[in-house]
């Protein structure tokens, strides 16, 4: 089992989420969040002095999946989240040592669905 998390762009949501059920990856937690890497936010001005904004808004994507899925999940975040400009996002995959399914009890893969 392998816990996927990614940061996208906020715009390219709904792009992921259907490349996501596209590829048969149903269950997924959708956080917004701030941050910023490389592009290290931006300048705005207001009320005309001029303000340099740290963190931009990002969506953190949890998506726990089964070995058999990691490779297709990845996939598909790249292909909604990829715009080949900075600030696309990344992607973090990390072992998951248990899951388990509160209303039955059943733990490990079989409940990850």
């Amino acid at each position: 089992m392998k816990l996927i998390v990614a940061i996208i762009q906020p715009h390219r949501l709904d792009a992921v989420k259907e490349a996501l059920y596209a590829a048969e990856v149903n269950l997924i937690t959708v956080s917004e969040v701030l941050g910023h890497g490389r592009q290290k936010g931006v300048t705005q001005i207001y009320r005309g002095a001029r303000e340099s904004g740290n963190l931009l808004r990002k969506i953190r994507l949890e998506i726990a999946v089964n070995e058999d899925f990691v490779q297709p999940t990845i996939d598909a975040i790249v292909t909604g989240a990829r715009t080949g400009e900075t600030g696309d996002g990344k992607i973090f995959v990390m072992d998951l040592v248990n899951c388990v399914r509160i209303r039955t009890g059943e733990s490990g893969g079989v409940a990850i669905g």
